[in-house]
This record gives structure tokens, sequence and C-alpha cells, in this order.
């Protein structure tokens, strides 16, 4: 699958960043006209995975957060949200509804279920002391007044 565009973007793991992250993936997925819906999904995602980094990852230091996108030629948008700190110890135990390490902060323990209903595909991979990578995938669909085909489906031959 072609990439027609990509982006990179490096912050801090500061809270106030979490919505610079989310409208910057938004806006370079505006250039696939997506609708509304599609953007606030995708900014939501984005918004979990980054908030997850930032209390998760690197608990009461700040570290660095690497945010990349790329849109590839299927109308197909995926983005990596990747930190470098403690990693997770069990990645099916996190992805599951509710769980969270953190109850004494009143975490809903809902992240990776929030950005796997937002998004048509998830990945997580972790290892623990290195870091966290979650890659995220959505489909834009376009619109039939284009009078445009477009094939659906997943670069590299990632399924759903």
């Amino acid at each position: 699958m072609k990439v027609l565009n990509y982006m990179e973007l490096k912050i801090p793991s500061k809270a106030q960043n979490e919505a610079f992250a989310r409208v910057a993936v938004a806006a370079f997925v505006a250039q696939l006209d997506p609708t509304l819906d599609e953007v606030t999904e995708i900014k939501t995602a984005v918004s979990e995975a980054v908030t997850n980094s930032i209390i998760h990852a690197y608990e009461d230091k700040i570290g660095e957060i690497i945010i990349k996108g790329k849109i590839y030629e299927n109308y197909v948008v995926e983005i990596e949200v990747i930190d470098f700190g403690k990693g997770i110890e069990d990645v099916e135990l996190a992805r599951q509804p509710l769980f969270t390490t953190k109850p004494d902060q009143e975490r809903s323990g809902m992240g990776f279920t929030v950005m796997e209903t937002f998004m048509d595909k998830l990945e997580v991979t972790s290892e623990v002391g290195k870091g966290t990578c979650v890659r995220m995938f959505k489909a834009i669909k376009k619109r039939k007044s284009e009078g445009v085909e477009i094939e659906q489906g997943f670069p590299g031959g990632i399924d759903k």
C-alpha cells in the first residue's frame, strides 16, 4: 500500500500537550475531508493514547512522546503513539475494560476500549522498561457525491 503523506510530532509528556497532539492529528487527517464523526473519533483515540503515555508511562517525570501519522492511497489513516516509559507488563490485561493500575486517581480503565471502539484496528506492543507503541488505523469513507470508488482495506495485509 502506497503512503501518500506522513507526519511526525515529538512532544514532552505534559498534560497540556494532549490537546495539541489531538488537534495536530486532526489537522493532518483533514486533507482527506473526513466527516465530523470521523475526525472526532480519531481525536478521541489519540487523546486516550497520549493521556495513557502521560499518566502511566512516565508517571511523575517528563519523557518524550512521538506521534506518527500516515495516509495511505486507499484513504486509510495510521496513527502511532510511542513512548519510552515503563512499559506495560500484561498488554492483554491492560486492554480489558475497566482495568486500571491507578484506581486511586479515579482512572476509568477505558482508554484502550475507547481506542478500539473509535478506530478500525488497534495494535499495542510494549516492553517493560522500554516503552509502548499504540498503532491505530481508520478507514476514511469517501463521499459518494465525489463519484470515486475507494477500495477499503488496511496496509500490508492488515485485517480488522
